[in-house]
């Protein structure tokens, strides 16, 4: 694919959440074009796959800021160190908690919220200066929960509603500059995901619709060739696309509705096959 010869421009390569889901599957796709770039992967455990003879690890929770502080500044020595060319920095960790609110652990949403938003926030500022010397791209995977309120995935869908909003947002901050944004925005895929929300068997492949779930991989390709072709956001899947579009045009507390009815029915499957 010819886009993919885009990602030889890059010296340094950061991704969060690189040990499964779709962070994997870019590691994955990045590492067919790109063999000898340095990678970087920030999570908790290492990642089953090879990072290449120039990638690194780094062990951290990202919930915690003082190690966010800690790896950023391992960050800066690697891009300092590498060769010239732009920094990727991919922004993927996250999880969901799925119920009501009431029912839901308090410091799970937090640390939820630590995760998704203020990780993000943090590790992308102290990162800017050599990124915006250099140039590069931050790409920052949101969800089509990002769209509109999600009940039962109350503060999730908030915290990527965040991501979305903020990331756009700093695209036009960046504008006039060497470096810009990526808002991925993937509906449900095929990963870890929905067992770290609490299900037992994922909702839609209970269900049976093939037509809105994708593989951590197909996520991971529309991803690359969005960053390839500049893109600003993008929502993966058709039907994803479709359905985000729609709901734009509907007042807001009848999508808020309809997405708790929806959203309630996998409740109440999640609780017969339990």
């Amino acid at each position: 694919m010819k886009h993919l010869t885009y990602f030889n421009r890059f010296s340094v390569i950061i991704i969060t959440g690189g040990s499964s889901g779709i962070g994997c599957s870019i590691i994955k796709a990045i590492q067919t074009v790109a063999p000898d770039i340095t990678l970087c992967n920030l999570s908790r455990s290492k990642p089953d796959i090879f990072l290449g003879k120039n990638g690194q690890h780094f062990p951290v929770d990202l919930c915690d800021a003082n190690q966010v502080a800690h790896t950023a500044a391992g960050l800066l020595n690697q891009i300092d160190a590498a060769p010239a060319g732009e920094v990727l920095l991919i922004n993927n960790s996250g999880f969901g908690d799925y119920g009501r609110m009431p029912e839901l652990d308090i410091d799970k949403q937090l640390s939820m919220i630590d995760l998704n938003v203020r990780a993000v926030v943090d590790l992308t500022a102290r990162l800017l200066p050599p990124m915006l010397e250099r140039g590069g791209v931050i790409v920052n995977i949101a969800s089509t929960a990002a769209f509109q309120p999600t009940p039962f995935l109350a503060t999730y869908g908030a915290t990527k509603a965040f991501v979305r909003n903020w990331s756009l947002a700093l695209n036009e901050d960046l504008r006039g500059t060497k470096l810009r944004t990526l808002t991925v925005c993937p509906g449900p895929t095929q990963s870890n995901f929905f067992k770290a929300a609490g299900f037992a068997t994922p909702p839609m492949k209970k269900s049976g619709n093939k037509g809105l779930d994708m593989t951590s991989e197909e996520v991971a390709a529309r991803t690359l060739k969005a960053i390839a072709k500049g893109q600003a956001l993008v929502v993966t899947g058709w039907m994803n696309h479709c359905i985000t579009f729609f709901g734009s045009k509907m007042p807001l507390v009848a999508v808020t509705r309809i997405g708790g009815l929806i959203l309630r029915k996998m409740r109440l499957e999640q609780h017969r096959a339990q």
